[in-house]
């Protein structure tokens, strides 16, 4: 999938997808907890997609920097869907969702610590083990440090190593992040272990204040951030790339008009599959 643009599958667009009137991505995304033990008419959907399309899996409720123990029957029946549908690449956020077991429906941001790398590479590890494949990392957007003794990227590049796993770089996030805390975005990619990028997402976002920028998922991707993504794909070996879009899905023909420009983008600096089609 080195070079392939997908999509997520959204139930708002999943009939237009799969038959391919307007949207015509390269792979298929799954948030697993959406379509797990799904049965009827939706799991006839998420059959066909799998049929069709590689799938790769974003996971929403691990909950890696969470203080209490991982949910081990849940991962177990997230083991059984990834293997059953023929899942290339599970990845999960870097942070946590869950506190006392009480799901809060947010990412919130693990604390740039020692402490906490200790606490996250240990997980991610068994997580890991039982899972019996690698998982991706996922760098996320925050709106402020907690607690901080390091650099977000000292942060992610021990955990990565120390875990022995691999990367999910999202490169809206980067900018989202550049953008609120004054940083520089490609000095931060450049401090990545871009090696260990598995998958590469792009999204849009949605700026609320004159020094304030939401990652939303919403709207359409920006030109810096569109800069920004092909700046950095000339550091890096070929990977699959997602367009992440999670609501407004009235115009169709301009999601197409974003996969179509990732491609293009690609098509530029990598040597894939699609490049003549």
């Amino acid at each position: 999938m080195e070079g392939k643009v997908g999509l997520g599958l959204r139930r708002d667009i999943a009939e237009e997808i799969l038959d391919s009137r307007i949207l015509t991505p390269d792979f298929l995304e799954f948030a697993p907890e959406n379509w797990m033990g799904m049965g009827g008419a939706w799991k006839r959907v998420m059959d066909r997609a799998v049929e069709s399309f590689p799938i790769t899996c974003h996971g929403l409720s691990l909950s890696l920097g969470s203080p209490e123990e991982l949910d081990w029957q849940f991962i177990r029946e997230l083991k059984s869907f990834l293997d059953e549908n023929r899942v290339t690449i599970f990845s999960e956020h870097l942070s946590y969702t869950k506190s006392r077991n009480a799901h809060l429906y947010d990412l919130l941001p693990i604390p740039f610590r020692r402490d906490a790398i200790d606490h996250v590479v240990d997980r991610i590890r068994r997580v890991q083990d039982l899972l019996e494949r690698p998982l991706a990392i996922e760098n996320v957007s925050y709106y402020t440090p907690v607690a901080a003794e390091m650099t977000e990227a000292e942060f992610v590049n021990e955990i990565v190593e120390r875990a022995d796993c691999k990367l999910l770089l999202d490169v809206n996030n980067v900018y989202v992040n550049a953008f609120n805390h004054r940083y520089d975005a490609k000095e931060f990619i450049g401090a990545l272990p871009l090696e260990r990028v598995a998958y590469i997402h792009m999204a849009g976002h949605e700026q609320v204040e004159p020094d304030l920028i939401i990652d939303t998922h919403g709207q359409p991707i920006i030109d810096p951030v569109y800069d920004l993504f092909e700046w950095t794909i000339q550091k890096m070996d070929p990977v699959p790339v997602l367009l992440e879009r999670d609501f407004n899905f009235e115009d169709l023909e301009q999601i197409q008009g974003e996969l179509t420009q990732i491609k293009g983008i690609l098509n530029r600096h990598w040597e894939v599959t699609h490049a003549s089609a």
